[in-house]
Order: structure tokens, then sequence, then C-alpha cells
């Protein structure tokens, strides 16, 4: 039992940098792009409730519980993408009267309802692509719960290492180059968009 955890933990874990998984990596980048090191406890907060609403459709759908339409996932997961940019780029618009520092979005409250709730029903999206995947290293297994348990936890600890990836190159970006604030939101948020509309144009 311990190899096959171990298994499924380390398929999960790289599934994350694997080329099938960009598109959430491109997403976790958008998620991330208007906060740094110190509003690690908003990131906290967001990421959580992506990790529920994904962790809840890739159980249910690898368990056989959800049917879904493959190629309506696909093309919902860069829509999901570029709602978040597009959210990402008018708030930094609104920030910029304001002259956005890193301690703007720190001192708001830790759970924002509506950010959190988008956040959580775009990870019901996001399990759903994940769960393709798992279900073809399954084969014809009808519970692998202990499969499903350990590459959802390999997909969380691959998710958290990018995470802090990003917030770390954010502070590279903006303490040790000197870049504003407002152009890393405004950057970041435009490389995801682009990427997005890529995918969503070879759907």
């Amino acid at each position: 039992m311990i190899s096959v955890f171990q298994t499924y933990l380390k398929l999960g874990f790289f599934h994350i940098f694997n080329q099938q998984a960009y598109d959430h990596l491109v997403f976790l980048l958008a998620l991330c792009a208007p906060y740094v090191l110190a509003d690690w406890r908003r990131v906290v907060a967001l990421v959580t409730s992506f990790t529920v609403g994904h962790s809840l459709t890739l159980a249910l759908a690898t368990l056989g519980f959800v049917h879904y339409n493959a190629q309506v996932i696909e093309t919902l997961i860069p829509i999901t993408i570029l709602l978040t940019c597009v959210l990402n780029i008018r708030q930094a618009s609104r920030e910029e009267s304001r002259r956005l520092d890193r301690n703007s979005l720190r001192d708001r409250p830790i759970v924002l309802a509506l950010p959190n709730l988008l956040a959580a029903v775009f990870g019901l999206i996001h399990g759903l692509g994940f769960s393709s995947y798992l279900r073809e290293l399954l084969g014809r297994q009808s519970r692998p719960v202990l499969e499903l348990l350990a590459f959802n936890l390999g997909v969380e600890l691959g998710q958290l290492l990018i995470v802090l990836l990003i917030l770390l190159a954010g502070f590279t970006v903006l303490q040790v180059f000197g870049v504003g604030r407002r152009d890393w939101i405004l950057a970041t948020s435009s490389a995801a968009a682009g990427i997005a509309v890529v995918l969503l144009l070879g759907v």
C-alpha cells in the first residue's frame, strides 16, 4: 500500500509540471499575480478555496459520480484564466490612482467572499480536467480511493511549490529590480491572458 501511495503521490506532483497541465500553471500565475510574499494569508485563502473546488470534482469524476463533456471543460479552463486576468487588470487600474503598494492588499480582510467563491468555482472546472488524466492512469479500477488521495495530495504539493515560486519571482522583480507592482500585475496577467486566448483558439 505504501508503494502504491508513493507512486500516485509522485504522479500527482509531477503532473503539475507536465505539459498536459500547463493550463493549470497559467491559472495559478493569474491567481497569484496581484499578490506578494507579504500577502501570503490572502494567497493561502485563495489557493485553499481553489483546492476545495478541484479536489471535490476530481474525486467525484474519478469515482464515477460525475460525468462531463471533455470538450466543454477544455473550453472552460482557458475562460477561467481569462476571467481571472480581467479581474486582475481591473483591480490594477482601480488602484492606480491610489498608488498600489505592497501593503494595500495585506490590510484587507483575509477572506473576501467574491474572490474566494470564484476561485472555488474555477477549481471545480480544473478538477474535472485533472480527472481525465487520473482515470487514464487508473484504468478499470472502480473505487481507487487510496490512489485518488495520493494523487490529489501530490497535486497540492506541486501546486504549493508553484505558488511559492511565483511569489518569490514577484518579490525579486519588485524589490530587486524595482518594477512597479501595477506593472507586474499588468504584465503577468496580460501574459497569462495571451496564453489563455491561444488555448481557447486551439480547442
